[in-house]
This record gives structure tokens, sequence and C-alpha cells, in this order.
């Protein structure tokens, strides 16, 4: 061989294993990163949902979202059981666990009270507040509720107490003195089907309950909120800053794959998959003022 096509080829070969190199150091920080995150977060990591009680219930609804978990991140996943949202402030201050899967208000409850951060939210379209009434109802406006019995949900739901408390408030009626409401928790369907209240105010997709329970009933929505923010997943503010950075873009890059554990289980997909939700990264402390102004506007105590 000549000596020129010796010098082209060392060339050539010098070249090819700068470009394998650079490929190598480009791709590096993926294959490393559950190294990465091992060595700056704890290990197992500790999860709580503010709406689930009890162990068997929580690994059953978190199990495939646990295991992708752990695949993508490196850490393991452990669930915490926790009996109440008040348990769950808890346990974040006093860092008895690192994860809180919460709802609006268990949010801006858990910010009065710890350094907290948002990982990631669930986002839900349809997340919001309705008053419904039966279709021959005289009942037209919110005002008309004046003096009428109206269900609500639960103490501290956002979408089925604060928030309808709110709209009743910002309607001009005093929610003490205007009207009944009464707190009626998973009967209010029933509640309202049966015709012992006037009305009720709970989630916009209460009226697939309502049409389930009465198929052959009418009903109307006489006043609706704007699509409420979603419910995150806080982070303990004490969790290192380079664990929460790499947390957070860990899951990012692999949103799919999570989205799709998460929603394996049969309560995840009836309560995410099947209304229209997503995951969403980009939500911030400031997202939830309105929920704020809503406990504020009620005069409901956090």
């Amino acid at each position: 061989m000549h000596k020129a096509n010796i010098c082209k080829l060392s060339i050539h070969n010098a070249a090819l294993s700068l470009a394998i190199t650079g490929v190598a150091a480009f791709t590096a920080p993926s294959v490393l990163a559950n190294d990465d995150l091992s060595n700056i977060c704890p290990n197992p990591i500790r999860m709580a949902d503010t709406g689930i009680e009890g162990m068997g219930p929580l690994e059953e609804a978190f199990g495939p979202f646990a295991e992708a978990f752990e695949t993508t991140t490196g850490l393991e996943l452990k669930m915490f059981s926790l009996s109440n949202r008040t348990a769950a402030g808890t346990a974040l201050q006093y860092d008895d666990v690192e994860l809180v899967f919460a709802g609006p208000s268990e949010f801006v409850l858990f910010d009065r009270e710890s350094d907290i951060e948002i990982l990631f939210a669930i986002e839900r379209p349809h997340y919001g507040s309705s008053f419904f009434v039966p279709a021959d109802s005289d009942i037209e406006t919110l005002e008309d509720l004046e003096g009428r019995r109206v269900a609500l949900k639960d103490v501290g739901s956002t979408s089925g107490h604060i928030f309808p408390s709110q709209m009743l408030v910002d309607a001009g009626l005093d929610i003490q003195r205007d009207l009944e409401t009464i707190m009626a928790g998973d009967a209010r369907i029933a509640a309202l089907v049966n015709g012992d209240v006037d009305a009720m105010g709970g989630g916009n997709r209460d009226i697939d309950e309502i049409q389930a329970m009465d198929p052959n009933g009418e009903y109307r929505v006489i006043a609706q909120s704007d699509v409420l923010p979603g419910d995150p997943v806080v982070m303990r503010g004490s969790l290192d800053d380079a664990c929460k950075t790499a947390l957070r873009e860990s899951l990012r890059t692999n949103a799919d794959t999570l989205w799709n554990a998460l929603i394996a289980t049969d309560r995840n997909e009836d309560k995410f998959l099947n209304r229209d939700s997503s995951l969403g990264f980009d939500r911030t402390n400031e997202d939830y003022d309105v929920v704020r102004r809503a406990y504020e506007a009620a005069g409901i105590e956090l």
C-alpha cells in the first residue's frame, strides 16, 4: 500500500474513532441517568396519595407506575399510606415522604405549611365545577338559588365544594344565610335525582353520573367555572436541588412511558384516561393562586 493511502486510512480511522466517541459522549447522560439519580436522591423514594388509604389499594393503583419510575430513574418508588390530607402535610413537613400525589386544594394547604415544589401535574381539560338542575326547573341562574336547597360534595373538595362556594359568593349570595347547602358527598347525585334538593354543585363530569342514575331524566347546567389547574405531584422542598432537577428532567424525558404506566390500572384509567387527561410539567406555584382566591372568596379557611 502506498504511503499516501496509509495516511488517508489513518486519518479516516481517527475521524471514525472521534465520531464514535462523540456519539457515546452525547448519549452517555441518558445511559448514566439512573446512576446519577441514585447518587443524589433518596433511594427508595417515598410517595403518598391523599385520595387512597391503605397499602393494598396504593400498590394496586400505582404498581405499574412504580416499576416504570424505577426503570426510568433507578430509584425504588415506595408507597406510603396516609389517612388524610392533614397526615400528608405532616409527612411532608417532617420529611417522612418525598412525594405526594395531591389535589389543588391539598397543594395550597401543603404550601402554606411546608416548603414544597411541583414535580408534575395531571392536566384534566374537563376539570371544573358546574351547577346542575332538572330541565323543568324554574332556576335559570345562580342568583335564583336564593332560598333553595343545594347539594355539594365533600368538605374541602376542590371542584365539589371550594369552587362551587366561590361561584355562589361571586353571584352575590351569602352561603350561610341565603340558601341551604348540604354537604352530601357521594349521595349528592341521588339527592338531585330524587328531588331532595333544588340544585347540585359538583364537578363538570358529574353529569355522567346523573345520567347513569337517571337515564330518562333531563338536566341543565346553569353555571360552570373555568378549567382548574391539574392534580400536582409535589416534592418536599428539603430535597437536594440537584435531585429535584434530575427527577423533573428524567420524568419529562420519559413522560410517555410513565403516563402509560400510570393509566395501566383500572382505577387510574377511569380517573385520568377516560377524562382526556395528560401529564404536564409546566405548572408553577402561581397557577394555584386561583384556588387560594376561591378559598378566600368563599370564606373557607385552609
